[in-house]
Order: structure tokens, then sequence, then C-alpha cells
């Protein structure tokens, strides 16, 4: 469907609608995204401060046919938060609707507006000495509409679940520039059709949130904190069982790590600590958190002995202060940045079922290796089935001389995942760069029925066009 540009006519509109501060000359940052991978246009960028004036903004778009591409902290890995062809959209930034507007402690509840950080709505849960368990790596500037509209995961999902899991009810404009006020703070509401979990995860295709009612829990009394050298992955599945058998839902944290990961952080952040030279083959970061008078370390030592014992693992440290425990997750939460500065070939955020982990894992080395003598590093949350598989070039090589094969081994690996039952796109969600892989690989009949809802909802197709469903 073919849209209209947000040309100097719509723009004159929009600052007759709306007070001139909204906004603002579109900056390098709001066209980029991490990978480097696309580049992105503008037409007008709007930064509003209320939701009347996110309405404002959509009711006059559609009525001009143009195109909107909601921005929250333009972290996302797939290209949801960009467009980089077509006519010139719309960019409407959340970053200005920053407010925590209540917490509610004894009902173990947050309201957040979609621009607040990640990290500020972690802070905001602390201060009433309570958690909010989303963390990942970019935290630091990913906003909580981002979070819930590419629904994601991170490290505490094996505990507490991804973003979706952690919301109790939604504000959000619709394409149709009218206000869903659903920000309810009810865990029981059963009142037909749940337009909640329809717009988290819908990339902003089907509306833009705007504020979030969100579950904060207990802050644990005490955690503990181990780094385990583990034989295999699949000796890490088994650990995983033996640590669930033994700690049940105290364990919030199961993570996996290659040893090309840390051999990347050894070149290129050479000051992060890494206690075990050489670097193991396979290494599990395991957190538990212990509430009353449970000693989350004497559970995580017996874990190591009762691994130990069965052949599971062969060396490991148990963090015996708040510093090292930080100092183990900087070697898991700085691999992103490690593989950045190396510069992958192809990236895949997959998860296939647990039981099928060491199958894949085992099978995509030679999968892989048909394109070349490619490097694998491959760590991530194995306690949910998460792995982010990334390919990187050969030594002396950089990605651009492995162009040529990037679709191939993206297309190849896929293949695998979907083959044992698992999901091309994890936790990053589809964005434009997996919009091709989801028609390949998506049920049809699951298909057809998104399309009937993006019809139904978006008829003219104005928001973020071109992400999840081709436009």
């Amino acid at each position: 469907m073919t849209l209209n540009p947000a040309d100097d006519a719509f723009a004159d509109h929009l600052k007759s609608l709306l007070p001139a501060e909204v906004f603002r000359p579109a900056e390098a940052r709001y066209l980029e995204e991490p990978r480097g991978r696309w580049h992105g246009q503008a037409g007008v960028l709007a930064l509003p401060r209320k939701v009347e004036e996110v309405a404002t903004l959509i009711r006059a778009a559609r009525a001009a046919r143009v195109g909107v591409v909601p921005y929250g902290g333009g972290t996302g890995l797939v290209g949801g938060q960009l467009l980089p062809n077509g006519s010139a959209p719309l960019i409407l930034s959340l970053e200005r609707m920053n407010r925590v507007r209540a917490v509610y402690p004894d009902e173990n509840v947050l309201v957040a507006e979609a621009g607040v950080i990640l990290a500020d709505v972690q802070k905001a849960a602390e201060g009433v000495d309570r958690l909010f368990p989303l963390s990942l790596a970019a935290e630091g500037s990913a906003r909580i509409g981002g979070n819930l509209a590419t629904n994601a995961g991170g490290t505490g999902v094996l505990r507490y679940g991804n973003a979706r899991d952690l919301c109790l009810g939604l504000e959000a404009v619709l394409p149709d520039g009218e206000i869903w006020h659903g920000l309810t703070r009810l865990r029981k509401n059963n009142t037909g059709y749940d337009l909640r979990h329809l717009l988290i995860g819908a990339e902003g295709t089907l509306g833009v949130i705007t504020a979030a009612a969100l579950k904060i829990f207990p802050r644990p009394a005490r955690t503990g904190t181990a780094l385990l050298v583990v034989e295999s992955p699949r000796a890490a599945l088994e650990l995983l069982s033996r640590a669930r058998d033994l700690l049940g839902e105290m364990v919030s944290a199961f993570e996996l790590m290659h040893r090309q990961g840390l051999e990347f952080l050894a070149e290129h952040l050479p000051e992060v600590r890494q206690p075990f030279q050489p670097a193991p083959e396979w290494t599990i970061l395991i957190e538990i958190g212990a509430s009353g008078g449970l000693d989350p370390d004497a559970a995580l030592e017996r874990l190591f002995a009762e691994g130990l014992d069965a052949g599971l693992l062969s060396d490991g440290l148990i963090a015996q202060s708040g510093q090292q425990a930080d100092s183990f997750w900087a070697i898991r939460e700085r691999l992103p940045e490690g593989n950045r500065l190396v510069g992958a070939v192809s990236s895949h955020d997959i998860s296939v079922p647990l039981g099928a982990l060491p199958d894949f894992i085992a099978r995509a080395v030679g999968v892989v290796a048909q394109f070349g003598p490619l490097r694998i590093n491959c760590f991530g949350h194995v306690g949910d089935g998460n792995l982010h598989y990334n390919v990187f070039p050969a030594v002396g090589k950089t990605r651009a001389d492995h162009e040529d094969v990037r679709a191939d081994v993206q297309l190849a690996v896929h293949e695998l995942v979907v083959e044992l039952g698992g999901s091309i796109s994890a936790e990053h969600g589809i964005g434009r760069m997996k919009v091709a892989d989801l028609e390949r690989f998506g049920d049809p009949t699951k298909m057809a029925a998104m399309r009937a809802i993006k019809a139904a909802l978006d008829p003219l197709g104005i928001m973020n066009p071109g992400a999840v469903l081709r436009g």
C-alpha cells in the first residue's frame, strides 16, 4: 500500500496542531541501528510529552496516509526502529514520556511511561525495596516501551518470564488515533480479547504503547553467583536439571558461554577480568536468589559438588562478594560488545527445545563450516532455550569479506533451527531483518491471522510499515 511522505506541508500541519517543542530535526542517532546494516530516513521527528499528543500525531498521520515509525531507545537488533526505504515517515520518539507515574509496593506494581529507560524502572523498584527483573545488556539506554513492543527477554526469563509476563496493563494509541485506557493493575481480568498481549511483541505495527503497569517482586534476601566450567552443552543441561531439583524457583539465571566469546573479550576488551586461563570451552554463569534464612552460597557449593561427582563440570568459582559477582556478570554482559568489535557475518537469535540444544550446537558447526573457516560464538540464556548463535569472519578477514555468503549462512542456520522445532527469533523480534524468514518459516494459518489483524486495526498500513509483515 502506497504511503505519502512526511513532507514540509505535513510538517507544517503538525506544527499547527501541537507546540513547537514537540518537533526537532532528526539527528543521526534516530536513523542508525547498532549493527550498522541499515540507515533510516525521516520526514518529521516528533517527541510528544503526553498520550493526547501521541493521539493527535497518529490521527494526523492516518488522515495524510503517512507512515509512523515508533522509536524507543534505538537498541533493537533487527531494524524495527528505522525505515530504510519508501516514503519518509514520521518518527515518533517516546523519550520525553519518561515519568514513573506511580509505585504500589504493597501490590507489587509499578506504572511507567513508555520512554522510561529500563535501568530507571529497575531503580524505581529498588527504591521501594522491590525488584523489576527484566535485565539485558542495553538496559542503560533501552526504554520500557520498546522492551514491551519487542517482548524483550534477557537474563531473568528463566525465573520471571519475558517482558510479556511482567506486564499487567497498557495505555496505548491505536492506528486510528484512539487512546486505549487499559492501564489496569488487575491480575485477573477475564473480559474478552486481551489487547495487551496483542500489542506486546507487535513491534509498533498495531499501535504505540505509551505507558505500562508492570509487575515488581520482593527482592531476594540473598543472592549467590557462580562461574562453572562444564564439560559440554549436554552436561550444562543436566546441571540445570539438577539445579532446579535442588533449588527450585531460586534459579534466576543460567547462562552458557563458549570459549570463542571469551577470546574475543581477551582480544578486544582486555579490561574484562577473566578468572580462568586459558578460557574453558564451555562456561556456565548461574545466579540464584534466596529468601528467608536460606544460604545461596551453601546451595551453590552443594550443586558444584554434585556436578563434580557426576562428571558434569571440572572447575568453578562461587562469588565471595557483590563485587566479584559483578565481575562475573561483566563477562557475560560484555560479550555482545566484543562481538560488535569483531563484526559478525551473520547473527542469530534463536531458540530450540531444551532437549534439542546439544544437538543443535553440534550440528550447526557443520552447517556453518560449509561456508568456509568461519568462527562461531555461541552463548545465551540456555535455561530457557535461547541461544545467540553468531558467526564471525575467519582470522585475518572482516565481515565484508564474507558478505556474499551472509544470507546463505543465516538461511542454513534457521533451517536447522526449524527442523529441530525451534524459533528463528527468540527475543529480538522480527523487525525488518527477518521478514523474509518469517514468510518462509511461519505457519501459514498464523501468518494469515496476523495479516487479518493488521488489516483490521491498521487498514492503511501506517504503523511501522514493513516491520514484521511486508508492506
